[in-house]
C-alpha cells in the first residue's frame, strides 16, 4: 500500500510541474515534454515503479498531454494569426512518419538507453537555448524537396524518443530558415499535434509488465499523471502565449537553458550508472 502523504506530495508536485510546463510551452516554444519526462521519471521512480520500461511510460504519458496542450496552444496562436499553415501542412506528413518510426524504435529500447538519448538530445537543446543566435541562418525560406523529406521525419523521430512536442527542434529549425520567432513558436504547436497523436496511439498498444506499471496505466500511458498535468496546462498554456507576445523571453531562455542542461546531464549520469 502506497503512503497517502507520499501520494499527496506527488500530486502537489505534478500540479506544479504541469503549471510550469504549460507556461513554457506557450512562452518559449520548447514544449512541456522536456520538463514532463524527467519529472514523470523521478515521480514514478519515487513511488517504486522503477521498471525496465519506465522511460516508455514517461515518454508516452508526456506525449499524451501534448495532444491537448498543443491543440489549445495552436488554437490560441491561430486567433492571433501567427500560425503558418503552409509550413504546417507541408511538413506534417514527414513528421508523422518519423513519429511512428520513433514509437516502434522506443518500444525496442531499454529504459536506460532511452535515458541516455534524452540526456544527449536534451543537452543539445540546452546548449542551443543558451548560446544560439537569432541571426544564425541555414537559408532564407523553409526547405522543400529532399531536404524536407529528410528533416521532417528526423524531427518527428527525435521528438518521440524524448517524449516532446515539435517546439524543441521545430522552433530552432524554422528560425534557422528565416521564420520569425513568434511565427515559429505558433507553428511548432501544430508540429506537436502531428507528433503526439500517432505516437500515443502506438504507445497504447505497448505491453508493460504489470509488476512495474503504475495504477491506471493503459498501454504505456498513465491516466492519473495525464489528467493532473492537463488540469494545469490547460490553464497556464494560454498565459504563456500571452507572455510570448508581450515580452522578450531571452533572459528566461538563458535560465531555462541552464536548468535543462543540468537535467539532461543528470539523465546521462543515471544512464551511465554513475
Amino acid at each position: 500500500m502506497l503512503d497517502t502523504m507520499l501520494l499527496f506530495q506527488m500530486l502537489v508536485l505534478l500540479l506544479a510541474i504541469g503549471a510550469v510546463a504549460g507556461v513554457l510551452a506557450g512562452l518559449l516554444g520548447v514544449g512541456g515534454g522536456i520538463v514532463l519526462v524527467p519529472a514523470f521519471f523521478y515521480a514514478f521512480q519515487t513511488l517504486g515503479y522503477d521498471g525496465p520500461q519506465l522511460m516508455q511510460i514517461c515518454l508516452a504519458t508526456s506525449l499524451a498531454t501534448i495532444i491537448v496542450t498543443s491543440l489549445r496552444s495552436v488554437m490560441t496562436h491561430h486567433k492571433r494569426g501567427a500560425v503558418d499553415w503552409n509550413i504546417l501542412r507541408s511538413w506534417a506528413p514527414g513528421i508523422g512518419i518519423g513519429a511512428i518510426i520513433g514509437v516502434v524504435t522506443a518500444a525496442q529500447l531499454s529504459s536506460v538507453f532511452l535515458q541516455g538519448i534524452f540526456g544527449f538530445l536534451g543537452l543539445l537543446i540546452g546548449l542551443y537555448l543558451g548560446f544560439g543566435r537569432a541571426e544564425w541562418r541555414l537559408g532564407q525560406a523553409m526547405p522543400g524537396g529532399v531536404t524536407r523529406a529528410v528533416l521532417s521525419p528526423a524531427l518527428g523521430f527525435m521528438s518521440v524518443l524524448m517524449g516532446i512536442g515539435g517546439g524543441s527542434f521545430g522552433v530552432p529549425l524554422m528560425t534557422l530558415y528565416g521564420v520569425a520567432i513568434h511565427r515559429a513558436v505558433a507553428t511548432a504547436a501544430g508540429f506537436g499535434m502531428t507528433i503526439a497523436v500517432p505516437s500515443v496511439i502506438g504507445f497504447l498498444f505497448l505491453s508493460i509488465d504489470p509488476a512495474h506499471r503504475p495504477p491506471l496505466t493503459f498501454g504505456a500511458v498513465n491516466l492519473v499523471a495525464f489528467l493532473v498535468i492537463i488540469a494545469m496546462t490547460l490553464i497556464t498554456a494560454p498565459l504563456g502565449v500571452k507572455l510570448a507576445h508581450a515580452m522578450d523571453p531571452k533572459p528566461l531562455r538563458r535560465v531555462f537553458a541552464v536548468f535543462i542542461s543540468l537535467v539532461a546531464l543528470n539523465m546521462l549520469r543515471k544512464a551511465l550508472g554513475w
